[in-house]
């Protein structure tokens, strides 16, 4: 499991690259401030978790944890479900689509998500400081 978390972070890491320079470029003047801003928060979160569910796979090769599978896991729907809510919701604004603000309701869920792996990790490491 910790060489597909390792994959899969070093792929997101990839997306979050391209999506940050999209950002960027194509879609800077489509975009007003608070809504090009949502979607650097979008990029922010979504590179700093991919650092974690990074970190996550490193432990999980030195110490098996079901903490450390549970935070690559969590890591992983965090940024599907809060970097993907924001990324989908800037996008259909800059394409001009109307009443899309609901998409911001999933973002939270998100944030729980990152939080929690956040803890599975302090949990995986407490357990094995302990052994």
């Amino acid at each position: 499991m910790a060489h597909k978390f390792l994959k899969t972070a070093f792929i997101l890491g990839a997306l979050a690259v391209a999506l940050g320079a999209f950002g960027a470029h194509a879609l800077k003047p489509l975009l007003s401030e608070q809504e090009l801003h949502t979607y650097q928060t979008a990029t922010q979160y979504h590179s700093i978790h991919v650092l974690a569910l990074t970190v996550a796979g490193i432990l999980m090769l030195q110490y098996s944890s079901k903490w450390f599978v549970r935070a690559g896991w969590l890591f992983i729907a965090g940024m599907i479900l809060f970097a993907g809510s924001l990324y989908t919701l800037t996008f259909l604004k800059a394409a001009g689509v109307e009443n899309v603000n609901w998409l911001g309701a999933i973002t939270p869920l998100g944030g729980l998500s990152f939080i929690s792996g956040w803890l599975c990790l302090f949990m995986g490491v407490n357990k094995w400081s302990k052994s």
